[in-house]
């Protein structure tokens, strides 16, 4: 206690403790300046404070994160602002101009990357896989994938496997929730009933998670361990990305406690499943190869993959079996929740805009549109202009995945002529600039499916650049038209049958002004959908 006193007696003590600290934070914010060039600007930083940055904004927000950010782009200037955060850890950007996205995601692509920022966080689920790296991983990985999507025999096999499920597996258990009058969560059944679809898709297998009856669960082993698994790692990987201080993740994954434990667990279990569906698949092929090459052809992913990715070089079997895992699970990440989340919000809006709804029923019941049980084939799919423009429509009010970010690797200018610095982060908000006005127009917050028919009814696709939901430029979706597959297939399919009801009355113009979603990844509704079915005819 004595040398405690006589520390801060000592004049030289005393200036050192108080001179400090100061002389610190001054070569904390000195060093954390722009050095920019003179053409340049720095975009406005709202609710920031100093050292803290954005965090108190964040966390009085964080229920409603994206409306947040919607409100704070929709004031500034140029429709981009500044992100401080704790501590200055790390700067970037964040954009809703069309011009900038362009730059961005097509223009200067090479320099925003996925980097570190997405690595970090995903390297334990997607490993090297197409959505986590950049450069020539990624660029080998585009090429195989991109050729597989583009042919017809694909597009095929994806609408025969929706529509198998819908018919065996989503309308039978829809129809007995409507004979029983039961409520049950639609976004809940959309998860299962898509999940069993991309297993199908990319593994070639059922898992059977949207069961009725015990009888009808998958006999694959270890089928109900991989579903668990893989649900809670993906909610451990949105978790880690939302997350204001990633020290906190870094030091629970290091020393192996809580949630990063449980996550390394769900880990193991995927990496066995996947890889034992490979090993499976290798030696159906070398036992009969001829058969196995022609039946990939009309196959699931894996399959193909298999026998497109054969002319790669790998130093042993085990490194082609990682390197199909990964590109498998990247997949069957991007397909997983993205295509319910948005059907969710689908039927929510619709229930709340009737016009709307009559419009998509009288397309569904048109004399030239043949259908059998509500079920449509790839081509008369493509014949439902007014259900695309909903469903795009829908999506614009609520992407799936709301916000998208990338890393720069140098020093750069926006077309706005915004600075944005080497290694600092630019995101994109999809959520927000579909409620911009200066994108969208004065009724951008308001369910108008007509904006995207011309004159005579028919789909007139808007700019990417206006319209990320899909992402932009070299990294666009592949999955895109076998998502509106899949979406049409289900809203076709369900509302011939049923009127869904849902208990808050759906997404009405006040309702959507204030929507309540969860803090993730991926936006998905807050508390699910709770809905009665009630059942129609179109005939």
């Amino acid at each position: 206690m004595a040398a405690a006193s006589s520390l801060f007696t000592s004049p030289l003590s005393f200036l050192f403790f108080f001179f400090f600290p100061i002389v610190l934070l001054f070569f904390f914010f000195h060093s954390s300046s722009d050095h920019r060039p003179s053409r340049a600007k720095s975009p406005p930083c709202p609710q920031s404070y100093p050292v803290i940055g954005n965090l108190i904004g964040f966390l009085r927000n964080r229920h409603r994160f994206h409306d947040w950010v919607a409100e704070m782009l929709s004031e500034t200037p140029n429709s981009t602002l500044r992100v401080k955060t704790f501590l200055n850890l790390s700067h970037g950007i964040c954009t809703v101009d069309p011009a900038n996205l362009q730059h961005l995601l097509a223009v200067n692509f090479p320099n925003y990357i996925k980097g570190s920022r997405y690595h970090d966080v995903l390297r334990e689920l997607l490993g090297d896989g197409i959505f986590a790296v950049d450069g020539h991983l990624w660029a080998a990985q585009r090429k195989v994938a991109s050729y597989e999507f583009s042919t017809r025999s694909l597009k095929h096999f994806i609408a025969d496997t929706v529509n198998f499920e819908i018919t065996h597996r989503l309308i039978p258990f829809l129809s007995e929730a409507c004979d029983e009058n039961r409520v049950i969560d639609l976004q809940q059944v959309l998860q299962k009933f898509t999940f069993d679809n991309i297993c199908n898709v990319a593994f070639g297998v059922d898992p059977h998670s949207l069961n009725m009856r015990s009888s009808s669960a998958s006999n694959l082993p270890n089928a109900s361990a991989f579903v668990s698994a893989f649900e809670d790692a993906i909610g451990i990987v949105s978790s880690r990305f939302m997350s204001p201080l990633p020290l906190i993740w870094k030091v629970k994954r290091s020393l192996n406690i809580g949630s990063e434990r449980r996550f390394k667990d769900d880990i193991d279990v995927i990496d066995q499943f996947a890889l034992s569906i490979i090993r499976s698949k290798e030696e159906a092929m070398e036992m009969n190869p001829e058969k196995g090459n022609e039946a990939a052809s009309n196959q699931d992913l894996l399959s193909r993959f298999m026998s497109s990715s054969s002319h790669l070089e790998f130093d042993n079997p085990e490194q082609r079996r990682k390197f199909l895992r990964d590109i498998v699970i990247s997949f069957m990440l991007a397909g997983k929740d993205s295509t319910s989340t948005a059907l969710t919000w689908f039927f929510w809006l619709v229930a709340g805009h009737h016009r709307s709804e009559s419009r998509i029923l009288a397309e569904l019941s048109s004399p030239e549109k043949k259908k059998t049980g509500g079920i449509f084939t790839y081509d008369e799919l493509k014949k439902l202009h007014y259900v695309h423009a909903a469903v795009s429509e829908s999506m614009r009010l609520f992407p799936p995945v709301p916000i998208d970010s990338r890393l720069t690797v140098d020093e750069d200018v926006l077309p706005d002529g915004t600075y944005v610095g080497k290694g600092w982060f630019a995101d994109y908000s999809a959520y927000a600039m579909g409620r911009n006005r200066k994108v969208w127009g004065d009724d951008c917050r308001e369910f108008k499916p007509e904006r995207w028919l011309d004159d005579a009814g028919a789909y007139r696709p808007q700019d990417q650049f206006r319209y990320p939901v899909f992402h932009s430029g070299p990294r666009m979706c592949l999955g895109k038209e076998m998502a509106y597959v899949q979406m049409k297939s289900i809203v076709a399919a369900v509302m011939g049958e049923f009127e869904v009801l849902p208990i808050d009355g759906g997404g009405t113009a006040e309702k959507m002004m204030n929507p309540l979603y969860t803090w993730s990844l991926l936006l998905k509704m807050r508390g699910g959908l709770p809905v009665r079915l009630k059942r129609r005819s179109l005939i």
